[in-house]
């Protein structure tokens, strides 16, 4: 199977982890050889009630015995697609009622850009340095980080960009702005939270001039930072909501929320303001739906803050200069790249599943399925501390 996976399968990178898989349940993934493997990742942030669970296994199975696509989105009114959505309005403050269902975190990017340009008429957007919204040319017009936007260019123009938590930037946000895309929480640049009010006072200066605010929480969404919404903590409502990975409760997932009045324009002028074969699929969003309802009704979001002060009461090392994120989103700051290299590599020969982050060579993921338990944290905990000490022996 390995040759195999060399040989037919494009790979994203070099040095592939290329890990067997055999199954999955709870908070671990088996290989072949059905060595147990304590999940830390979480499939990067997205399987959010960890592995197999049984309610979303259960509305999979459910659903794929009555029908699977139909037709194209937004034509029938398909069950699960409806409960997902009504949920999310549910679930959110005003005026955020409306949701766009998607293949991916980055196609709801792309809709929700598309949005911000038709409501606004402008075509101006602002993200930041060091973001990522995902990888298609839309998305990656505003990723900020231009080293793996290079050999793609030219890509979507009158795109700028400005430093994110920088309030003297603010001035860049004008009337010729269509919107303003920010991560909640920085991912890729190694879990940058927003500070002193940053988000409001951009949204502020938003407001102030016409343009809309668009948050991406495909990373920080669905309880992982303790609140079902990163924005919850820092009391900002954007105009568009975008959200994605945790959502499908390890299945693919996007989605963008907005206003009626703003989600109403994609329908006219022009009609198929935004259209998808596959989006709102009926197994996924049955998915979706037993995973939201099962974040929302358990105390996984009060947990999750519990097991933050957990892992950042046992991983506390010399060779861990910081420990960066809110909740489940954490990333650990190590002295080198080389040093966090050598911790994600040994980690899984110890059978415990570590990863990077995009923008930041030095930094180490944490991102495991909100279903953990305290016994698992700490076991994963001991083991980053026995590599960490093994590496400090041999400095």
């Amino acid at each position: 199977m390995t040759s195999d996976f060399f040989k037919y399968q494009a790979q994203t990178s070099p040095h592939p982890l290329a890990l067997e898989i055999s199954h999955a349940e709870g908070a671990y993934i088996y290989d072949t050889k059905n060595k147990a493997y304590l999940d830390f990742v979480a499939g990067v942030s997205a399987c959010t009630l960890g592995h197999k669970h049984p309610k979303v296994n259960k509305a999979i199975k459910e659903q794929a015995d009555k029908y699977l696509h139909v037709m194209v989105y937004g034509e029938y009114i398909q069950k699960t697609a409806v409960q997902l959505t009504k949920l999310l309005a549910k679930n959110l403050p005003e005026p955020l009622e409306k949701t766009y269902l998607t293949n991916s975190g980055t196609e709801a990017i792309e809709g929700a850009l598309k949005l911000a340009k038709r409501a606004t008429g402008r075509s101006e957007v602002i993200a930041a340095h060091k973001a990522y919204h995902g990888n298609t040319m839309g998305a990656m017009s505003v990723m900020g980080f231009e080293e793996r936007k290079q050999a793609f260019r030219p890509l979507i123009p009158n795109t700028r960009f400005i430093s994110f938590n920088d309030t003297d930037d603010l001035k860049h946000i004008t009337t010729q702005t269509a919107c303003v895309i920010l991560e909640t929480i920085q991912g890729g640049a190694g879990f940058i939270e927003p500070k002193n009010g940053y988000l409001e006072k951009v949204k502020k200066q938003c407001s102030k001039v016409g343009a809309l605010l668009i948050l991406d929480e495909i990373q920080p969404g669905i309880g992982r930072t303790g609140k079902l919404f990163g924005f919850e903590h820092y009391n900002c409502i954007p105009d568009i909501l975008v959200s994605g990975k945790g959502l499908g409760g390890g299945l693919p997932i996007g989605a963008f929320t907005a206003s009626s009045k703003l989600m109403n324009l994609l329908q006219d002028q022009p009609k198929l303001g935004h259209i998808t074969t596959f989006g709102g699929h009926p197994l996924i969003a049955a998915a979706a739906y037993a995973t939201l309802q099962e974040v929302l009704t358990s105390n996984l979001m009060q947990q999750t803050l519990e097991k933050e002060t957990l892992i950042r009461k046992h991983l506390a090392h010399p060779l861990i200069k910081e420990i960066r994120g809110k909740g489940l989103m954490l990333a650990l700051i190590m002295p080198s790249d080389t040093i966090a290299n050598n911790l994600i590599l040994n980690a899984q020969t110890k059978g415990l599943i570590l990863f990077w982050l995009l923008f930041e060579p030095k930094a180490v993921r944490i991102t495991p399925p909100l279903t953990i338990s305290n016994d698992e944290i700490i076991k994963g905990c001991g083991i980053i501390i026995a590599i960490l000490d093994e590496i400090t022996q041999k400095q």
